[in-house]
């Protein structure tokens, strides 16, 4: 019997059915940005107020793609750190329905951790631990050591924006839409990215572990609209644009690369896995393998449809089920980034 896995962390409404051999019977989200697409970015009373309406539909339809029904589902898994709290209690709170309704297990995962086991997903036991693990979004940039699939422990991450949400402003700067990462990444296809020197902040600092994504975005504003200027400037078009998006996407990834080689440097581990929506793009994804290749280690990248929120990667839940765990209805949310979030 498989497992129903619940995903409402941010803004898409996902559910997804995964059989206890990690087979992924079917996995459904249900897309927001449309909504936040006016606003350039997550608007959390919108999102909560969309994910009532879609909870129920998505669920059914993903048992209907897998071929089951409700009474077939062995337990169900949640999505409950971190994220917005109104969105992961609309999730908590199917996934309570169903367990009470049925009388079975219910286990919260955390959202970070089942980014990096979709890498388990796509790549089963050739992903060793331990290894080192990048979660890139819009919400988290951060560097994690796993000993296992569900023990991991955060060396570093963002000081301050997440690299999704520096894509997302970038394209508003350049007049593209949203969410700005497949728009930055299509326009820059056509770009020189050695046209504008950006800075890579904390690029070059050995001493920590951590990224910063502010004075990117400072600097690209400046570029399109300098200091002392009008505000009403309109967006740069053509090869202008090209050269910007295509100087900022690799300003943005070379800052992730120098601190992914610091993390193997001081772990010596010899994997690395990645997620989360800005693992999606092409040139980090190849820029990751080729970095990989010259330290001799293995890199393990899942597929795009597992690298944005989804709940086929609430399949992590199997692992704490075949120990024969469950949180039980008192299980609560813990809202936040994973900087608020404490590990063991």
């Amino acid at each position: 019997m498989p497992l129903l896995a619940i995903e409402t962390t941010c803004d898409e409404t996902a559910a997804a059915v995964i059989t206890r051999d990690r087979a992924v019977l079917s996995s459904v989200v249900a897309s927001q940005d449309e909504l936040h697409a006016r606003w350039r970015g997550v608007v959390p009373e919108v999102a909560s107020r969309a994910h009532v309406e879609r909870i129920i539909p998505v669920i059914d339809e993903a048992l209907s793609i897998a071929g089951i029904g409700r009474s077939d589902v062995e337990a169900v898994a949640v999505a409950v750190t971190p994220g917005l709290v109104g969105s992961l209690l609309i999730g908590l709170s199917a996934a309570k329905g169903i367990a009470a309704t049925l009388g079975i297990p219910i286990i919260g995962y955390d959202h970070i951790a089942a980014h990096l086991y979709a890498c388990r997903l796509a790549h089963g036991e050739k992903m060793k631990y331990p290894c080192i693990g990048l979660v890139a979004s819009g919400g988290h940039t951060s560097l994690f050591y796993l000993r296992s699939p569900l023990e991991m422990e955060r060396l570093g991450g963002t000081i301050d924006d997440a690299v999704g949400e520096a894509f997302d402003k970038a394209a508003s700067l350049l007049g593209l839409g949203y969410p700005g990462g497949p728009h930055i990444e299509r326009v820059a296809r056509g770009g020189n990215p050695k046209a504008h020197r950006l800075p890579r902040p904390l690029a070059n600092d050995q001493d920590r572990i951590d990224f910063s994504f502010s004075g990117l975005k400072t600097a690209l504003r400046y570029l399109v609209r300098p200091p002392g200027g009008p505000e009403n400037v309109p967006p740069p078009v053509g090869q202008q644009r090209a050269d910007l998006a295509a100087s900022f996407q690799q300003a943005a990834i070379d800052s992730i690369l120098a601190k992914v080689e610091l993390a193997l440097i001081r772990t010596g581990c010899g994997s690395l896995a990645i997620g989360g929506g800005v693992s999606a793009n092409t040139l980090l994804r190849e820029s990751i393998k080729r970095l990989g290749q010259a330290r001799g280690v293995a890199v393990f990248v899942p597929p795009p449809s597992l690298c944005t929120d989804n709940a086929a990667m609430g399949g992590i839940a199997w692992e704490r089920l075949e120990r024969g765990e469950d949180d039980g209805l008192d299980l609560d949310v813990v809202p936040g980034t994973d900087r608020s979030i404490r590990r063991k």
